[in-house]
């Protein structure tokens, strides 16, 4: 059985509408029954659009995951996207921060408010876990463990890992649970159970906070696009660069194979070379 994340899916949703739209198809219906030379034309228009080669894989892994689907239950007899095969990715090195730009970002919530002090330690525990936002945002409070220095994260396909956490982070953590949050959780929303929360005491949104951090990179003067995965990548290239083992790295990240760990390796020159 095939567990896709909620994002997967909505991802998935999107580019096939994208492709209803681009194939000025009316209804579900013609949707279902294209032909292969329709969606080779469709590829081909994305390539002319200058998309990348992981953007189009990607928008084929929904295409074709669609299309199984309905041969699979019979809805269609010929799976127009079968034989059609995505085009190599290609090497796409993630963007990281050095160590100083960390810093400068870290720096830059104003820790006088309860919002600053809940958004630097949201960068603090991203930094220091290098986990997906996604993951970030999901993490309830139970899952918190300051005693014993660590925290569980909630992956791709609902899979769970333990990732230990820096003394600074755990430092962050409990002052915001026992001082910040508290003031920020409202009595109506005393249930809510995730471990960061907005001003109005609801759970904080990967929207919201992708926004917090962009602001936050612009006003440290860091020419960077910065995004909550660029840390994720600072995170995993600084532990390479320290001489972390790749697959210490891989569990860390929770990656469920390592060839998408070793693209690390080729950020990390020192290690490269050594």
């Amino acid at each position: 059985e095939l567990v896709l994340s909620p994002n997967t899916v909505a991802a998935y949703e999107r580019d096939l509408r994208l492709l209803q739209k681009a194939l000025k198809l009316e209804s579900d219906e013609q949707l279902a029954n294209v032909k292969r030379s329709q969606l080779l034309g469709y590829l081909s228009q994305l390539k002319a659009q200058g998309r990348s080669a992981a953007t189009i894989a990607r928008k084929l892994a929904a295409i074709k995951a669609f299309y199984r689907f309905l041969a699979a239950e019979r809805y269609i007899n010929v799976d127009p996207a079968e034989v059609i095969e995505a085009a190599k990715k290609g090497l796409h090195l993630p963007k990281v921060l050095n160590v100083e730009e960390i810093e400068q970002l870290l720096d830059e919530p104003n820790l006088g408010t309860l919002e600053g002090y809940r958004d630097r330690t949201m960068l603090e525990v991203l930094y220091a876990t290098g986990m997906r936002v996604s993951e970030l945002v999901s993490v309830p409070v139970s899952s918190v463990n300051l005693q014993m220095q660590y925290l569980i994260a909630y992956g791709k396909g609902n899979k769970e890992r333990i990732i230990p956490l820096g003394s600074i982070a755990v430092k962050f953590l409990q002052k915001y649970l026992e001082e910040v949050r508290p003031q920020l959780i409202k009595e109506e929303n005393s249930k809510v159970n995730t471990l960061f929360v907005n001003k109005w005491g609801n759970p904080m949104s990967r929207m919201s906070f992708y926004t917090l951090i962009k602001a936050y990179g612009r006003s440290a003067g860091i020419s960077k696009d910065i995004t909550p995965h660029v840390l994720r990548h600072s995170f995993a290239t600084h532990l390479l660069d320290n001489g972390t083992d790749l697959r210490v790295v891989q569990e860390l990240l929770g990656h469920a194979d390592i060839s998408t760990t070793q693209i690390y390796t080729t950020v990390s020159t020192d290690i490269l070379k050594e």
